[in-house]
C-alpha cells in the first residue's frame, strides 16, 4: 500500500484580488521548477496552522486572510527520482487553500531555510505557462474547483 506525506498547499492571490485576479508561483531554488507554496503537516498540527507556518518559512509571511479551501484532498506520487529523497513516501496528500494576501504583507524568499530563487504573480490562466512538473493534474484540479465555485 503507497503512504502519503500529509502537506498543504497555498494558491496565493495578490492583494488586489478580487479587481486583479492573479496568483502568486515561485521558482525552486533546487530544480528549475515553479510551484505554488506546499509543505508538511507536523505531528499535531492542523492544516490551517501548517499552512500559515509553511507560507512563513517558504515566503517569508503569514499575512494572508484565508478565502476557501478544498473539501477534498488531493494525492499524487512522485517521480521516481524524487521518490528516492522523500521515502518512506511514494506521494503527497494535500489540503488546498486559497489566500489572499493582505495589504502590506511584504513578501521575503530570504528565510532562514530558502526555498524558492524568485515569484511573481500571474493571471491565472498563465499559470501553465510556468508549472510543467508532475504536479500539473493537481493544479488543474485546484485551479478549477475554485473558478467552479466562483473565487476565481
Amino acid at each position: 500500500m503507497k503512504k502519503y506525506r500529509p502537506n498543504v498547499a497555498a494558491v496565493v492571490l495578490s492583494p488586489k484580488y478580487p479587481e486583479k485576479v492573479e496568483v502568486l508561483i515561485a521558482k525552486r531554488t533546487d530544480i528549475d521548477a515553479w510551484q505554488f507554496p506546499q509543505g508538511g503537516i507536523d505531528d499535531g498540527e492542523s492544516p490551517k496552522e501548517a499552512l500559515l507556518r509553511e507560507l512563513k518559512e517558504e515566503i517569508g509571511t503569514d499575512e494572508v486572510e484565508v478565502i476557501a479551501q478544498m473539501p477534498k484532498w488531493i494525492s499524487y506520487d512522485f517521480p521516481e527520482k524524487i521518490a528516492k529523497k522523500m521515502a518512506p513516501y511514494d506521494g503527497q496528500i494535500q489540503k488546498y487553500f486559497l489566500v489572499k494576501l493582505k495589504k502590506g504583507a511584504k513578501i521575503n524568499l530570504n528565510t532562514d531555510n530558502p526555498e524558492f530563487r524568485e515569484y511573481k504573480f500571474v493571471p491565472v490562466d498563465e499559470v501553465f505557462k510556468y508549472v510543467k512538473s508532475f504536479k500539473r493534474p493537481v493544479y488543474k484540479d485546484v485551479i478549477s474547483y475554485f473558478k467552479k465555485e466562483g473565487y476565481l
